[in-house]
């Protein structure tokens, strides 16, 4: 972590601000092999629309979505936590959506959004997060150094956004 980023929480307000950032980080992965439910080419305005529904979720208190703003103010990366859950359920949320753009790696990214994501998660009274991610994936292996558990795998669970058949890994993580 640099002291020139910092993780901020995106209203409803802010998401829409920022559509064109956000889009481009979604673009960016998607176009890098992420396996983040987008099949490419990623059109511009299917990212669009999906960040506009994301806002419409955080309106709505289903979730919470955090990002890195960097010095300049420009975003390099984002995650969501899913907290709409069934009533049985209020102790755990699901995590979506990590997506850290190229220009952003290898810097701790990744590690500052789930880091703030799981303090947030706690601040919110969650003991329990789950997330799913392409087998085999870097995103995998991130996951377990984070001190994640895997569950198992779920085999031909999706589609890589190149078309190729991939497993999925399911984890938990308690806080």
């Amino acid at each position: 972590m640099t002291s020139s980023t910092r993780v901020i929480s995106l209203s409803h307000h802010d998401i829409l601000q920022r559509l064109p950032a956000l889009t481009e980080i979604l673009v960016d992965c998607v176009h890098g092999g992420a396996s983040v439910s987008f099949m490419q080419p990623l059109h511009l305005d299917t990212a669009t629309a999906f960040w506009q529904k994301v806002a419409q979720s955080v309106a709505a208190r289903e979730r919470v979505v955090l990002a890195v703003e960097q010095a300049d103010g420009s975003l390099v990366g984002t995650v969501q936590l899913i907290t709409d859950l069934p009533e049985n359920q209020p102790h755990r949320a699901d995590v979506a959506k990590l997506l850290v753009h190229s220009r952003g790696r290898r810097q701790g990214i990744a590690g500052q959004l789930m880091t703030a994501l799981e303090q947030e998660a706690v601040r919110q009274g969650k003991s329990v997060l789950v997330l799913d991610t392409a087998t085999g994936s870097g995103a995998e292996s991130f996951y377990q150094r984070c001190g994640w558990q895997k569950v198992g795998e779920i085999p031909r669970y999706a589609l890589m956004p190149d078309g190729e058949m991939t497993a999925t890994s399911v984890f938990y993580k308690f806080l």
